[in-house]
């Protein structure tokens, strides 16, 4: 049974792009839908990012709130290859909080940044999603916020791990060529997508947050 509460936040267009074609992605949504991201990042005890988001944004990921929270979360980055890159803010802001690289087990993490912690979690190949929630229980956690990108929540979700989804929605058209919130789900039949219950709708200036938890819950 899992014990890791994880909630899934993604900041997109009305059709859920994340990001024009470019990666451009600051900002799509309003500086007060980001405060409420800030506040979401200091009610959890750990943030999560794939290491695409790293290597395109450089984010520092701290809970940036007023005033600052008493203790900043755990940063963790999915980062399979050890790409991690040692001037990258994350790297370079160590004595802000603990930052976690999450690798496959490859030797290639003998790139990662000193001072940034490693957990292996995976075959060689690509991360473990249950092996990871089993370190992050063990390692204290209680709630994860992941913030990114699509293939990150994309594999939470087909991993069935994700408990609540918070989605921001600016009131803007990206288009087909905008990068997609979630990657691919490898859904056969429409029978098999997850089902989410929507339990809150809240107006954050021109921006609308929905909160979804799985339908089973």
């Amino acid at each position: 049974m899992k014990n890791l509460r994880i909630t899934l936040k993604i900041a997109s267009s009305l059709d859920g792009r994340i990001a024009l074609a470019d990666g451009t992605s600051q900002w799509i949504t309003s500086s007060a839908s980001r405060a409420r991201g800030h506040q979401m990042r200091a009610e959890n005890d750990a943030i999560m990012v794939g290491i695409g988001t790293v290597l395109a944004d450089d984010p520092l990921l701290t809970a940036r709130t007023v005033p600052l929270p008493a203790r900043q979360p755990v940063r963790i980055v999915a980062d399979s290859r050890g790409r991690l890159p040692p001037a990258s803010r994350l790297a370079q802001s160590l004595d802000l909080g603990r930052v976690v690289a999450v690798t496959s087990g490859q030797a290639t993490e003998t790139a990662i940044p000193a001072g940034v912690d490693i957990w292996r979690c995976g075959n060689g190949v690509r991360m473990d999603v249950a092996e990871f929630v089993r370190r992050a229980e063990a390692e204290g956690l209680r709630t994860l916020l992941i913030e990114g990108g699509s293939t990150l929540a994309a594999t939470f979700i087909r991993a069935g791990f994700v408990d609540e989804i918070a989605w921001f929605r600016a009131p803007i058209l990206i288009g087909g060529e905008g990068l997609p919130a979630l990657g691919a789900l490898g859904l056969t039949d429409l029978k098999s997508a997850t089902r989410w219950r929507p339990i809150a709708t809240e107006r954050i200036g021109d921006d609308v947050l929905d909160t979804y938890v799985r339908s089973e819950q």
